[in-house]
């Protein structure tokens, strides 16, 4: 599979953060999303970095807690790639089911297979690659 190479950034203390009310409006988003794409606890755990297991139940239950950076940064990446699927596919379901479907384009893996392999990394690789493919470069 062949990504677009990114390039650093410098950092940019002028650019807001994720507020805390920003980070659990992400937080409820994300356990939608992940309900549209039909993940599995463990498949969603992983996704949100091997969140604990009853830190997922509790936010199903929308019981949402304390919100590390990472987290921030990683429900950000998701939401930026389900905005490209939007983009991608004039019909919401299909989008969904893409994310599950083997993909040539990823040497017959789906881009679930991609995002399982857990590092925040491989979220921003098919981030970028979507938003390649949408022209958002």
């Amino acid at each position: 599979m062949q990504f677009a190479t990114i390039q650093p950034t410098a950092s940019r203390p002028d650019l807001p953060v994720i507020t805390d009310e920003e980070a659990s409006a992400l937080a409820r988003a994300t356990v939608n999303l992940f309900r549209a794409w039909q993940l599995t606890d463990v498949e969603a755990r992983t996704l949100l970095g091997d969140m604990a297991q009853r830190t997922w139940a509790r936010w199903k239950e929308n019981n949402i807690g304390r919100i590390d950076r990472d987290l921030r940064a990683r429900m950000a990446i998701l939401m930026g790639i389900h905005k490209g699927l939007r983009y991608l596919f004039s019909d919401p379901a299909r989008g969904y089911a893409w994310v599950r479907k083997p993909n040539a384009n990823f040497e017959g893996k789906s881009a679930l297979d991609i995002m399982m392999r857990g590092e925040i990394t491989d979220l921003i690789d098919l981030r970028s690659w979507i938003d390649a493919e949408r022209g958002a470069w």
